[in-house]
């Protein structure tokens, strides 16, 4: 497949198969997150891979709540990932503060897109979810309490018939400018 073909597959995936996702896959997807690229080669994340059924379990329902219930979904996924964000290198952190970037925020964006564009290749469905008790999922994962969680990720096989759905976006003059804003 090429890339405009992976990149035009892989999409939230919100409804997903009983159908344990095979270590292998998982390995291939966790060396995709290990291989991205980060500001000054700092590599700041840990991804926790949470396939245990129970404790799985107890994670998605750390992503909603009776008010809140638009990540029910994360139930049936096979397995979660957690991306935790760990402190960048000294110069990264420096830099950072110089000029008021984030550097860690961005590199976990490249990092999970690694994750859910390897996870497409390989046929399995994805969904970032950022709207999660971060209290109760670091006391399930034992994360440290001054570690910050970036991210939550719903991973397995999309449901039967899971469509491939027409990606409404902006249009490119609005996204794009070439050579002035």
């Amino acid at each position: 497949m090429t890339f405009q073909e992976l990149i035009n597959k892989r999409q939230s995936v919100r409804k997903y198969q009983a159908k344990p996702v095979e270590k292998e896959k998982i390995q291939l997807i966790v060396e995709a997150v290990r291989i991205a690229p980060s500001a000054s080669n700092s590599q700041p994340w840990k991804l926790i891979i949470v396939d245990e059924p129970e404790l799985k379990d107890k994670v998605a329902q750390s992503t909603f709540s009776k008010t809140i219930s638009f990540n029910k979904f994360a139930v049936q996924a096979p397995v979660l990932a957690v991306l935790v964000i760990e402190k960048a290198k000294l110069i990264t952190q420096i830099g950072g503060r110089i000029k008021n970037i984030e550097y860690p925020q961005i590199d976990i964006g490249i990092a999970v897109e690694h994750f859910c564009l390897q996870a497409a290749e390989l046929g399995l469905g994805t969904c970032m979810i950022g709207w999660f008790n971060e209290d109760k999922i670091k006391q399930l994962l034992h994360i440290p309490e001054k570690r910050k969680i970036g991210l939550v990720i719903t991973l397995g096989y999309p449901t039967e018939g899971y469509k491939l759905r027409q990606k409404i976006r902006k249009p490119m003059n609005e996204i794009c400018g070439f050579n002035r804003y």
